[in-house]
C-alpha cells in the first residue's frame, strides 16, 4: 500500500475512533460522579438540586445526555468551567499554548540528549561514556519528577537566584502581542530578542525537569538498539569496505537503531503531557496541568472531559505520525493492506 493511501485510510478511520473515545470519556465521567457536583452546596434543597439537573439536561436518558454533549462539542461549546469561572472554550486555548510549549521544549531536551547519549553509549559499549549514560538513565528513570523539580528549584532559584519561575517577566510579556499563545513564537513574530530569550530562560528549568525522565527512556532504548545493530553482518560488510567508523555509525547503524526508538519516542510524548501537571505546579506554569489539578480536586467535569478528549485525539494523531516515520526509516516495513 502506498504511503499516501495509508494516511488517507487512517484519517478516514479517525472519526470512528474519536467517537469511540468520546463515548468512553463520557461514560467514565458519569460513573465518577455528578457533573453538577461543583455547583452544589449543603444548603441547597432537593428542589434546587432538581432545577440545576434540569438546566443541565441530567433528567434525560444517558444517551440523550451524550448526544447533547457531543453536539455541543461539535459546535464549540465545551461547557462551563467552575474552576476558571468561564466557558471552557475561552480558557482552554490559552492554557493549551503554555502546556504545548513546555511539552515541545521538554521533547527537544529528551530527543537531543536521549539520542546523543544512546548513540555515544552504544558505540562505546562498557567504556566511560556508556557508564555515564547508564547513570543518567537510571537516575532519570528512578528520581520522582516532583522531587527532581523541587531540587532544581531549591538550587537554581532559591539559593543561586539565577533561574526564574513562572512563564515570563510580566513587563516583557506585556510589551508584545500574543496572537498564537506560544510565547517563543510570539516573540519571534514581534521581532523581540528580549522577549524570546526571556521565554527560553523561563522554559529552562521546567523543560529540563520534564524532559529528564524521557531522556533516560530514549537513551536506554537507543543504546540497546544500536548495540544490536553494530553486531549485524551489514555493519561488518561496511567496515570491510574501508568505510570510516563514523560513517558506518551515522549512515547505517544509527538509522536502523532509530526504528524501534521511534515507537518509544511516540509513547514518550504522552509521558511529557502527563508530567506537565507536576511541573506546572512546582514552577507556577500557567498551563493545562495546574488547571486540571484544580479541576480534579473540585470535580469540574466539563474541564476534565475536554482535557481527556483532547489528549486522546492528540494521541491518535501522534500514533499516525509515528507509523509514518517508522515506515520512512525502515523501507522493509509494510504498511497494512
Amino acid at each position: 500500500m502506498q504511503l499516501r493511501d495509508y494516511i488517507i485510510r487512517r484519517l478516514l478511520v479517525l472519526p470512528i475512533l474519536i467517537i469511540g473515545v468520546s463515548i468512553v470519556v463520557f461514560t467514565l465521567t458519569r460513573v465518577g460522579g455528578s457533573p453538577i457536583g461543583i455547583y452544589l452546596s449543603h444548603e441547597m434543597t432537593p428542589a434546587e438540586v432538581a432545577e440545576i439537573e434540569t438546566r443541565f439536561g441530567l433528567d434525560k436518558p444517558i444517551w440523550t445526555q451524550y448526544w447533547n454533549w457531543l453536539t455541543g462539542i461539535l459546535s464549540g461549546d465545551f461547557g462551563w468551567s467552575g474552576v476558571a469561572a468561564a466557558p471552557v472554550a475561552d480558557v482552554f486555548p490559552n492554557k493549551l499554548g503554555a502546556t504545548m510549549e513546555l511539552a515541545f521544549f521538554a521533547g527537544i531536551v529528551a530527543l537531543s540528549l536521549g539520542i546523543f547519549l544512546g548513540t555515544l553509549a552504544g558505540s562505546r559499549r562498557n567504556r566511560l561514556p556508556d557508564h555515564i549514560t547508564r547513570i543518567v538513565a537510571v537516575s532519570g528513570a528512578s528520581l520522582p519528577q516532583f522531587w527532581f523539580g523541587i531540587l532544581l528549584l531549591i538550587i537554581f532559584w532559591a539559593n543561586l537566584g539565577i533561574a526564574p519561575i513562572g512563564r515570563s517577566d510580566a513587563d516583557i510579556w506585556a510589551s508584545i502581542a500574543h496572537p498564537t499563545g506560544l510565547y517563543t513564537i510570539d516573540a519571534i513574530l514581534a521581532l523581540s530578542p528580549v522577549a524570546f530569550f526571556d521565554a527560553l530562560w523561563h522554559l529552562a528549568l521546567p523543560a529540563v525537569t520534564l524532559g529528564y525522565g524521557a531522556t533516560a527512556i530514549i537513551a536506554r532504548m537507543m543504546r540497546s538498539s544500536l548495540v544490536e545493530e553494530l553486531q549485524q553482518d551489514y555493519v561488518d560488510a561496511a567496515r570491510a569496505k574501508g568505510l570510516a567508523e563514523r560513517i558506518v555509525l551515522k549512515r547505517h547503524a544509527r538509522r536502523n537503531a532509530l526504528v524501534p526508538t521511534v515507537t518509544v519516542i511516540g509513547l514518550t510524548f504522552g509521558f511529557l503531557l502527563q508530567g506537565t501537571i507536576t511541573v506546572e505546579i512546582i514552577y507556577r506554569w500557567p498551563g493545562l496541568g495546574r488547571w486540571m489539578a484544580d479541576s480534579v480536586l473540585r470535580g469540574d467535569q466539563a474541564t476534565l472531559m475536554t482535557y481527556v478528549l483532547f489528549t486522546s485525539v492528540l494521541f491518535l494523531f501522534v500514533n499516525l505520525i509515528v507509523d509514518v516515520i517508522y515506515a520512512q526509516l525502515d523501507r522493509r516495513v509494510t504498511l497494512g493492506d
